[in-house]
């Protein structure tokens, strides 16, 4: 829409994660410098997070970008599996399809498949995105998948990305044997304010821009209030801008026509939003119902997390055994009072 007017090649603020466009603040710096150190070093094992838009898949595209064909590579991306199917989308990822086969079976072929492209020099690297979604039990199988290991180094290199609740799945107890085998543990921050201007004018410039100073400096404290910084909403609001600008045809861009996005998009400022979000979730929890719901879960559990749940519900039997019991005598209580009620009004009808 706008690129003949600002004379740019391409779009500078999509969303769609490109590799051309990444932007290495220090943050992301530092997360691509381990990201190659899981896939070069004899004990590659690396954890990546960061809130959702920081740029953690970007990231990943550029290192896969750069990576040379002797590496082989399984990127996964879809992680509502359980352990079977994990295993099953993992062969997929190296040819196989193996979709009827038995776990010990798709074992074997993932051992034969990896010891055969150690004998023949090759690095693998598995990568998985929104690992946060994977089940505690698939989150084992990578575990023991990279065990296998040579007499100089292990055999499966492995890359986890994902939100925030990944690092606090791994630090469950359950999952203590795979938080010991990672090497390296990042969480991706936001930019700072001074990054931003910085981080526009990086977009802008690869997009082709003449003028890659588009943004003045006294537009980054407004960028920065509504969008703490995270690229994604950087990308979303400038983006948004830019489309006003063109529509009243002006190249100067301003905190007014800044402003002016913001209202299109209905923002509020970033602080603000994230205390509802928190308000909401609180809202949700209904304290009367003795954590039974959270139990439960939200319907989007699979059977075997399901059974495991529902197994765990026993410690609050008798307290609802207890509460059920005491609004039965009530309810008693009072249909017997209605009763009573009742037969004195067909007995003494002119009362």
């Amino acid at each position: 829409m706008y690129l003949d007017f600002f004379n740019l090649r391409t779009y500078p603020f999509q969303v769609t994660p490109d590799a051309e466009f990444l932007y290495l603040g220090k943050a992301h710096a530092r997360a691509k410098a381990y990201l190659d150190y899981a896939v070069w070093s004899p004990d590659g094992f690396v954890v990546i997070t960061g809130e959702i838009g920081s740029g953690k898949t970007i990231l990943l595209k550029k290192v896969l970008s750069e990576l040379p064909e002797s590496v082989v590579v399984a990127n996964i991306f879809q992680t509502q599996l359980d352990e079977i199917e994990f295993l099953q989308a993992l062969l997929l990822q190296f040819g196989y399809r193996a979709f009827d086969a038995k776990k010990i079976e798709l074992l074997d072929a993932l051992s034969s498949f990896l010891l055969e492209q150690h004998q023949n020099k090759r690095q693998v690297v598995l990568i998985v995105d929104e690992a946060q979604n994977l089940t505690e039990r698939a989150l084992e199988e990578i575990r023991l998948l990279s065990g296998l290991e040579s007499q100089a180094e292990r055999i499966l290199k492995v890359i986890l990305v994902g939100q925030a609740e990944l690092g606090e799945k791994l630090d469950s107890p359950g999952l203590e044997q795979l938080a010991q085998r990672v090497q390296l543990r990042f969480h991706i921050k936001a930019l700072s304010r001074d990054e931003i201007g910085t981080y526009i004018k990086h977009r802008l410039t690869v997009a082709g821009a003449q003028n890659p100073a588009l943004f003045p400096a006294d537009t980054v404290p407004l960028i920065h209030r509504y969008t703490d910084g995270v690229p994604r909403l950087i990308n979303i609001l400038c983006d948004t801008t830019l489309t006003g600008a063109f529509v009243e045809s002006t190249k100067n861009i301003s905190t007014e026509l800044i402003a002016a996005a913001l209202e299109e998009l209905q923002w509020v400022p970033y602080a603000e939003r994230i205390s509802k979000k928190r308000r909401n979730v609180e809202e949700v929890h209904d304290p009367s119902d003795n954590g039974i719901s959270d139990e439960l879960g939200n319907g989007l559990l699979s059977p075997k997390e399901m059974a495991e749940k529902l197994n765990r519900l026993y410690i609050f039997v008798p307290k609802l055994a207890a509460n059920i019991t005491g609004k039965m005598k009530s309810i008693d209580q009072q249909l017997k009072q209605l009763t009573e009620l009742v037969k004195n009004k067909r007995s003494n009808p002119h009362e």
